[in-house]
């Protein structure tokens, strides 16, 4: 479970920030396969899931495999994170638009995950029988580090290169705190994607003891995030913002 903290002296409660865009990044090796494999094979991708709009948004570039392409899709979900193999979930037998028969290439393409074309059959079957059953599972494989997007080629057709999905953490920014009565902190939030944002106070950075007030207001608009906090009794205080993915 991925996690980061942003430090400074001021201090706030709990929040939870959910955002309807979830994106990923992939980076593709031959070392990364199940088996390894020593191809020389690199690539980049990204993939980007809205849980409103019910799209994957789709891009790769890849170059230096020793076979052509004869297929790639997004495999889940694997036993464990970031380990073993699994069945193919989306497309088959390939991504519509994905460039075979090549070493290199370049790939762009949106999946509508409310049609069953957007998916293998089995796996929809697998997972309740519907589109949105299919979503739901491959939504939770991806953000438990159990999806992966494999380039098979003619000399692996088992996959030459792979990466498992990466959930991208936010950015976040402190831009103004108003000290009165209350608390005000105001922060941008430059991207969201399902992440449980947790500012927590403490009174002496020399030890663990970081706890969190109760926030008496919340707003969240246009990539802004206003939250107004009682205050500490003690005093001086600093707060962490700890990101934890869902």
């Amino acid at each position: 479970m991925r996690k980061f903290l942003l430090t400074a002296l001021i201090l706030c409660g709990v929040v939870s920030v959910r955002a309807r865009s979830f994106q990923y990044v992939v980076n593709f090796r031959g070392p990364d396969e199940f088996p390894p494999n020593a191809s020389p094979g690199t690539g980049t991708g990204t993939v980007i899931y809205d849980n409103t709009a019910h799209t994957l948004q789709l891009q790769a570039s890849f170059s230096g495999l020793t076979g052509t392409t004869t297929a790639s899709h997004i495999h889940a979900p694997t036993t464990a994170p970031r380990f073993q193999n699994a069945g193919v979930a989306t497309t088959t037998p390939s991504f519509s638009g994905f460039p075979l028969g090549v070493t290199s290439g370049s790939f762009s393409n949106t999946l509508d995950l409310t049609l069953t074309s957007s998916y293998n059959p089995s796996f929809v079957t697998a997972n309740g029988g519907t589109t949105a059953a299919a979503e739901a599972a491959l939504a939770e494989s991806m953000l438990a580090g159990k999806a992966y997007w494999n380039i098979h080629s003619s000399t692996f057709p088992g996959g030459e290169i792979r990466g498992f999905l990466t959930l991208v953490l936010p950015s976040i920014r402190i831009v103004n705190l108003k000290v009165g009565t209350n608390l005000t902190v105001t922060s941008t939030i430059e991207f969201t994607n399902g992440v449980t944002m947790t500012p927590e106070f403490n009174t002496n950075l020399l030890t663990t003891n970081w706890s969190a007030l109760t926030v008496q207001s919340n707003k969240f608009a246009n990539g802004t995030n206003e939250m107004i906090c009682g205050k500490p009794a003690a005093n001086p205080v600093f707060l962490r913002i700890r990101g934890q993915g869902n």
